[in-house]
């Protein structure tokens, strides 16, 4: 799953991620400086899982954010390509209508049009086929199922934006190293979100793979995007 960054093979990424599996969460909370909190509860708000509903959270890495959409009632399964990562979930959240699947996002586990809602947070970024991703998601779904994609994204004022490219490149593997075991997998981090295509033009992605009402909305000045779509009825 993980895209050409670094030279990297999907299978040296995957163990990378691996590495860190134990402290994943705790990074994410210290390297975001606790924003991760709040992106998760705008996922959790436009996920809006009801009872009965089915909801797949994709690069679920240790499920953090699918354990908020299961609280809804929804019933809610984890995919990672990380055996590490749901092996750390899988222990942490223990609870009934919430499951850990292995899965490669260009090949997905499941049959057609299961999901009611599909998501993927922080994870599109590392496919190595951004299209044949958002096109498996979409076979999936149910019609009129929904999408949700939140990912690191570009601030609008290039300046600003400058700022923050030279943040990601130079203080987060400092602070990374800090804290990490592997802090190579957090200078592949700062590559892989310099690399992403802008807002608009992820949306013109998710609207050619097939989705139908593509929107989308800034957190954090762009620093994170949040995208919605449907599938068509």
């Amino acid at each position: 799953m993980a895209r050409a960054q670094l030279d990297k093979k999907p299978t040296e990424v995957s163990a990378m991620f691996d590495d860190v599996a134990d402290r994943y969460d705790l990074l994410n909370d210290a390297l975001s400086m606790g924003m991760d909190r709040r992106w998760r509860k705008m996922v959790a708000r436009a996920v809006g899982g009801m009872p009965g509903e089915f909801v797949l959270d994709l690069a679920a890495g240790t499920g953090t954010s699918t354990r908020a959409f299961a609280r809804s009632g929804a019933r809610c399964v984890a995919c990672d390509f990380s055996l590490g990562m749901l092996t750390v979930g899988a222990r942490k959240n223990r609870r009934p209508g919430l499951s850990f699947v292995a899965g490669d996002a260009l090949a997905l586990p499941f049959a057609d049009r299961t999901f009611d809602v599909v998501t993927i947070s922080f994870g599109l970024r590392n496919v190595t086929d951004t299209s044949q991703a958002l096109a498996e998601l979409l076979r999936v779904t149910r019609p009129g199922g929904r999408l949700v994609i939140c990912e690191f994204s570009h601030i609008p004022l290039p300046r600003l934006n400058a700022l923050y490219e030279r943040y990601l490149t130079r203080a987060l593997p400092v602070v990374a190293r800090s804290l990490s075991r592997n802090a190579e997998a957090y200078d592949y981090l700062a590559e892989s979100i310099k690399d992403w295509p802008r807002q608009g033009v992820l949306a013109g992605k998710i609207a050619t793979a097939g989705w139908s009402g593509v929107s989308w909305r800034n957190l954090n000045l762009g620093i994170v995007a949040l995208h919605e779509a449907r599938r068509p009825g």
